[in-house]
């Protein structure tokens, strides 16, 4: 059973740092596609960042490129979202996917976590 949970979301401060955390059980993060997507309030849910095969190649969303990185661990088998020079508009719930399927990331995911809230506030 493939499992992924989040951890490391909250309330900061704009220009604030913060790191997501995504355990993953059941699943080999190296050999796959481990993203993370949010969601804010009444908008669709987008494409953050993505950290893809055993060369760990790394996408970003433009609106991220430059204070957020994406890394991963793979003896504990956890992917990260550091997270800097937050503003209000990041204020959304973070989710971690992951897929073996193919792209450039890929644009569909297997398995989500149940997400975490960030709060960003001015």
């Amino acid at each position: 059973q493939v499992q992924l949970v989040e951890s490391g979301g909250g309330l900061v401060q704009a220009g604030d740092s913060l790191r997501l955390s995504c355990a993953v059980s059941g699943w080999i993060i190296s050999r796959s596609c481990m993203a993370w997507f949010r969601q804010a309030p009444g908008k669709e849910r987008e494409f953050v960042a993505a950290i893809c095969w055993s060369a760990s190649f790394t996408f970003y969303a433009h609106s991220v490129k430059g204070r957020y990185t994406i890394s991963r661990d793979n003896p504990k088998n956890t992917v990260y979202l550091q997270m800097n020079s937050l503003n209000p508009e990041d204020t959304a719930v973070y989710y971690c996917a992951a897929t073996q399927r193919s792209g450039n990331p890929p644009r569909e995911y297997d398995y989500w976590g149940q997400g975490t809230q960030v709060i960003v506030s001015s």
